[in-house]
């Protein structure tokens, strides 16, 4: 008896010769499947058969035929087939080789050859059954590892996004106080960052980048907060000693934003100090010009002079649109970086979506 007991196939179209072997195969300690023909065989191969025993010579389908047909269905094409004939043609078994059979076994079958074929046929379907079943064990680790880093991942990226909503909450409650006492620019912060996402579309920026300018405008202003009342609210146009005080919100926004290492308080930083300098040098704080002005900078400064120029204010009427490009458009090359304010130009329609009715 060899371990376990198996279910062979057997397949001759002789009734006398099925029931010698199975009266072999189950002294041997398996079970017997018998079949007539190949159709019957392939009808009953799916049924847990672990090894099958083929006659060659068969009326209807050859046991040529119903090797093929067992290599090439899904469901059994790893089961071992044993030729059994009474041929010694050479080219009878090369031909079964070729087609997927696994051994030969000649009539008259003897007991022993028969044992040891059997044996080892049965030996090598166990260790590939072994070697699947531990591929499907390992396939299955790896799909319940790779589910858990997804959910990990997912659980992470949430937290992530949360903290990063909060952020960006952060960031527009900030925005907010610094605009907070001045009722007629508490959407200005908002306004000046749909323009700043709009130039930097136009240009180009990645999706990143351009998420940390739409949220780093918002705080181009937020210096304010350290600008006395009666300088930030009067109703009336500032005197040269009053605009001083005025531009040392850019320092003040510096101070509030600086020293962090979020990328968006970095950007914030940048912009809060720099987007009242002007390409021909003669802004602040620090009069620098030209390309050595940031590029996010740059940006914010058109975004915020149109919105100045297209709002009402305490000492002004809101202009149009019309009229807001063409004062800009005599600063091209002045106060504007000239690309980048042509950028803004060419986008009336678009503009026009944004500025206040």
């Amino acid at each position: 008896m060899m371990g376990a007991a198996k279910r062979i196939l057997v397949v001759d179209d002789s009734e006398i010769n099925r029931d010698l072997l199975e009266a072999s195969i189950e002294r041997l300690g398996h079970t017997a499947v018998l079949a007539s023909s190949g159709q019957e065989a392939l009808e009953l191969i799916a049924n847990d058969i672990e090894l099958v025993l083929v006659d060659l010579m068969m009326p209807g389908m050859h046991g040529h035929e119903l090797t093929t047909r067992i290599r090439n269905s899904a469901e059994a094409s790893d089961i071992p087939i044993i030729v059994v004939t009474a041929s010694d043609s050479l080219e009878d078994r090369l031909t079964s080789v070729e087609l997927g059979a696994n051994d030969f076994i000649a009539k008259p079958i003897d007991q022993t050859e028969l044992r040891v074929r059997l044996f080892a046929q049965l030996q090598v379907k166990a260790n590939q059954d072994e070697v699947k079943r531990r591929e499907r064990a390992l396939e299955d680790t790896v799909d319940a590892r790779t589910n858990q880093l997804v959910e990990a991942l997912r659980q992470v990226a949430a937290a992530e996004q949360h903290i990063y909503d909060a952020h960006v909450d952060t960031i527009r409650r900030l925005a907010a106080a610094a605009e907070f006492r001045d009722t007629e620019a508490a959407d200005h912060v908002e306004r000046v960052s749909k323009y700043c996402v709009l130039i930097g579309g136009k240009i180009g920026l990645a999706r990143e980048d351009l998420a940390i300018l739409k949220y780093a405008s918002l705080m181009h202003d937020v210096g304010k907060i350290g600008v006395a009342d009666d300088i930030l609210l009067k109703p009336a146009s500032l005197t040269s000693e009053e605009r001083r005080v005025m531009q040392f919100h850019t320092l003040f926004g510096a101070q509030i934003l600086g020293g962090s290492s979020s990328k968006l308080l970095e950007a914030g930083q940048v912009i809060a100090q720099s987007h009242h300098e002007r390409w021909d040098g003669k802004g602040y704080p620090d009069g620098i010009s030209g390309n050595e002005i940031p590029l996010l900078s740059r940006i914010c400064a058109i975004a915020d002079v149109f919105d100045a120029l297209t709002s009402a204010r305490p000492y002004k009427s809101a202009f149009p649109i019309d009229r807001a490009f063409t004062m800009m458009r005599e600063e091209r090359g002045k106060h504007f970086d000239p690309f980048l304010l042509d950028v803004f130009l060419n986008s009336f329609d678009q503009v026009s979506e944004i500025v206040p009715r």
